[in-house]
């Protein structure tokens, strides 16, 4: 059997720490991402607190593909007791190493306006690319400003590449 490409693992942006995700994270974290608003763009409503913890639970236990690696962290300013988001990377394995990372990010409406997201994925982007990473990419509806400057931020660029009405955003690490 391979090996995981990699795990998650503790790291640090300027203002937030990032904690791999973990079960226990769940009713926290229904709760900090329980506004039907951040649901605008990617549809469905928030999760129980029950639900959240069963989805945790899959995340946690990993992707049954082993050429796939999922990444999960929560967001903890370190001004703050409290969780406000997370960020995460499906990270598919390429040829020569070169692998790829679709990632993702979510930060719940009291933390939003702060530059939670930026930050977290662009340390996100840099921590990928210290670990074999040569391709990042989003998905992003294109009526989210929010999430594109997000994306922007952390160096991705909009193709002209469409999946689920949503458009594709990429940046190639390494001078690939």
């Amino acid at each position: 059997m391979t090996e995981p490409l990699m795990a998650a693992e503790p790291f640090s942006a300027p203002r937030l720490d990032l904690l791999p995700l973990r079960v226990e994270h769940a009713e926290e974290m229904a709760v900090a991402l329980s506004d039907p608003a951040l649901h605008t763009f990617i549809g469905g409503t928030p999760h129980s607190p029950d639900a959240v913890r069963t989805r945790y639970e899959r995340l946690v236990a990993g992707s049954p593909d082993q050429d796939v690696t999922w990444c999960n962290w929560v967001l903890r300013p370190r001004t703050e007791d409290c969780l406000v988001g997370t960020v995460q990377a499906t990270i598919t394995r390429g040829d020569a190493g070169r692998h790829t990372a679709e990632i993702a990010w979510v930060v719940g409406t009291p933390w939003q306006g702060r530059g939670f997201a930026s930050e977290a994925a662009r340390a996100l982007v840099a921590w990928l690319g210290s670990r074999s990473v040569r391709t990042v990419v989003a998905h992003i509806h294109p009526d989210h400003l929010a999430s594109a400057s997000v994306a922007t931020a952390a160096g991705l660029t909009p193709t002209e590449e469409e999946q689920d009405g949503e458009r594709r955003w990429r940046l190639v690490l390494g001078g690939d």
